[in-house]
């Protein structure tokens, strides 16, 4: 039997999970939710009932980088498991590094920037700026090589992506014209890539007894 993945198409933590099953051909069960209407069978689950999750028979894995490394576990792939995760540990800190600035440090300014209407102490443009320190770090770093820990993808790019997507569609007129070039080569190849076409195609809402949709597509393997 199938892990079973409950997932919002636009949540950037189900984002990166889905990618990373993408990537290493790791199969499961999708069932996509729609947020403001959530099936019984992920509220029963009890605890928190946020996506992405996934199951596993008895053992569940709510958190998206759980999810990613489960999958890198299980990869079809595994030349690729070994790229994305390497051995090393000193690259293996770096990529944690990466992923914890990034869900701790910008994704609170990018919350307040996206929606700037709800936090009116500041104006948009200060929630911005905020989140820039993250983006000036990127465009350093990727002005030096093609990904975040040299030139080849591994999960830091694959986890933090999602949210400069998200950053990048608040005001993407800005964006095109922001002094980051390299960043924006960087994600402009995400988002062009094939794997992302399939991380983002559109699925029904689950509903029980529904036929099992499996993802990835035997065919997108």
């Amino acid at each position: 039997m199938l892990a079973i993945l409950y997932s919002f198409r636009r949540c950037p933590y189900a984002m990166r999970a889905r990618y990373a099953l993408v990537k290493l051909g790791t199969q499961v069960e999708l069932r996509e939710v729609v947020l403001k209407n959530k099936p019984e069978a992920l509220l029963n689950l009890g605890g928190r009932s946020t996506v992405p999750q996934l199951l596993v028979g008895a053992q569940r894995f709510p958190e998206s980088m759980d999810i990613m490394f489960w999958a890198i576990e299980h990869a079809k792939d595994q030349t690729m498991a070994e790229q994305l995760w390497p051995a090393q540990a000193q690259q293996q800190a770096k990529i944690r590094a990466w992923i914890g600035f990034n869900d701790h440090c910008f994704k609170p300014w990018l919350d307040r920037y996206k929606y700037a209407d709800r936090h009116p102490e500041f104006p948009e443009s200060y929630y911005r700026q905020k989140g820039e320190r993250f983006l000036q770090r990127l465009e350093t770093r990727l002005a030096h090589s093609p990904y975040l820990l040299g030139a080849q993808m591994t999960l830091a790019d694959m986890a933090v992506f999602p949210f400069i997507r998200q950053f990048a569609g608040v005001n993407s007129q800005w964006f095109e014209t922001s002094p980051y070039p390299h960043l924006k080569r960087w994600l402009t190849a995400f988002l062009q890539s094939d794997d992302f076409k399939t991380v983002m195609l559109k699925y029904p809402a689950w509903e029980e007894g529904q036929t099992p949709i499996y993802f990835p597509e035997p065919s997108q393997e």
